[in-house]
């Protein structure tokens, strides 16, 4: 009776010892749930099997909300088998020293130039090129094609994407204080959404 995701909020980093070898290991700090279950999809009815968790319950619910939203800000689906509603999961869902992948949204940049998105080097630095230091430069390939490949390397948004980090170490878990301790760096800026899943899954 278990799932594989649970729902989070990232706090920040710190740095932990080993109790065996003494070790300074640099964490980031997950409040980790406590999720609750708020539906059951089966494939008899939906087509598919999930479990829908909720995440930080909402102060004031509406008439609306209290069945699109279930009374929580966040809602996700997630694996899980031999589950009913209502019931809640916290950080003991996760063990010291297992393999976790987490997924967030990283942090937003706004529009960004090709030398800050990129790297790109931008022009020459003397003879004349007073405002093309961190130019692009050409981006066509003359007659043949005639035209800008596509995927070309351009300016635009940057950041704010989707990403997961694989197997990353849980260093030490406090499921009174519903936090999860992981080794490593984690995508997003303080307070955003996280979701921690079993590595495997």
């Amino acid at each position: 009776m278990s799932i594989s995701s649970l729902l989070g909020k990232k706090i920040g980093t710190s740095q932990v010892f080993r109790q065996d070898t003494g070790e300074a290991v640099c964490v980031t700090a997950i409040e980790t749930g406590p999720c609750t279950v708020t539906q059951i999809k089966t494939p008899d009815t939906d087509g598919y099997s999930a479990v829908q968790i909720g995440y930080l319950e909402l102060r004031k619910v509406n008439k609306p909300q209290r069945g699109a939203n279930a009374g929580f800000r966040y809602l996700r689906e997630v694996e899980g088998e031999d589950i009913e509603i209502g019931q809640t999961f916290d950080a003991s869902l996760f063990e010291v020293g297992e393999k976790v992948n987490v997924t967030g949204l990283t942090r937003g940049r706004g529009f960004a130039g090709t030398v800050r998105r990129h790297g790109f080097h931008g022009g020459p630095k003397t003879h004349g090129q007073s405002d093309r230091h961190r130019a692009p430069g050409s981006i066509g390939a003359g007659s043949t094609p005639g035209k800008v490949i596509k995927g070309q390397k351009m300016s635009g948004h940057m950041g704010n994407t989707k990403v997961t980090t694989k197997y990353l170490e849980v260093v030490q878990t406090n499921p009174e204080r519903n936090l999860v301790l992981i080794k490593g760096s984690i995508p997003g800026a303080r307070n955003s959404l996280i979701m921690l899943t079993k590595s495997g899954r």
